[in-house]
């Protein structure tokens, strides 16, 4: 590898966005509730409105295992939208993590990666949660930390201090040896920058063209990365070719 990448060990992973399709995954298990209402809005639309309450509620519950906190966040989507919910629709879109599908190149990237680096996922999901979503990812991960074992969730500060400590603890790695690969502006390169981190942002809507922020949170300055690309496998296969 050129300088560019070699004085890293590890990259750590935010999942859902950066390597699961997560806005897919939400918009799919959103269907019952319109099928059941009859009623009709705009993939943008409910995806907008899933980032305003997820982040809110996020922030009002930290202590709550992501299953609880979907299942909230649909009662409140359904209340937002003037439609009718009940706990059984509830609980089936709190339980839809494990359905929510990988991007068509996360696997094959991820094991190219896995050659040259340490892998760790830095998650707001829980442990059952990710554990059921890396059947689909093709690699295993050196460390898994969840917001169920921090106790907040992104992009809570406590977080990043919480990989930083751990991956020294777990890894030897040190934080200027760690490079956070990431979709979200909001969740991750935020606070991964105010935590002294470099960056990798896995673009995936284009937003550094566009003003596509689906189901994250906009912020209101997007903050410099150190890489930008807008797949993974992009990433993958620069990293590669360097080390040839």
């Amino acid at each position: 590898m050129t300088d560019t990448f070699n004085q890293y060990r590890a990259l750590t992973f935010d999942c859902y966005g950066t390597l699961i399709d997560w806005e897919s995954g939400i918009w799919d298990a959103l269907q019952p509730l319109l099928m059941h209402n009859r009623f009709d809005i705009q993939r943008s639309e409910g995806l907008e409105a899933f980032a305003l309450i997820e982040t809110a509620q996020e922030r009002e519950t930290p202590e709550m295992l992501y299953p609880q906190l979907l299942t909230q966040v649909h009662s409140k989507l359904a209340i937002h939208f003037k439609i009718q919910s009940n706990p059984q629709l509830d609980d089936a879109f709190g339980q839809s993590v494990p359905h929510w599908p990988a991007f068509a190149d996360t696997a094959d990237a991820l094991r190219i990666l896995k050659q040259h680096f340490k892998l760790v996922i830095l998650s707001n999901v829980n442990q059952k949660g990710f554990a059921a979503s890396n059947k689909k990812l093709g690699v295993e991960f050196d460390a898994v930390y969840t917001a169920e074992d921090i106790g907040s969730y992104k992009p809570e500060p406590k977080n990043f201090e919480y990989l930083i400590s751990q991956i020294k603890h777990d890894l030897g790695i040190a934080a200027e040896e760690i490079l956070h690969t990431a979709q979200s502006l909001h969740h991750d390169h935020v606070p991964a920058k105010n935590a002294g981190l470099d960056r990798c942002w896995v673009d995936r809507q284009n937003l550094a063209h566009s003003e596509n922020w689906g189901a994250t949170a906009k912020v209101p300055q997007r903050p410099d990365t150190n890489f930008r690309f807008t797949s993974l496998m992009a990433m993958a296969e620069q990293i590669s070719a360097l080390n040839q």
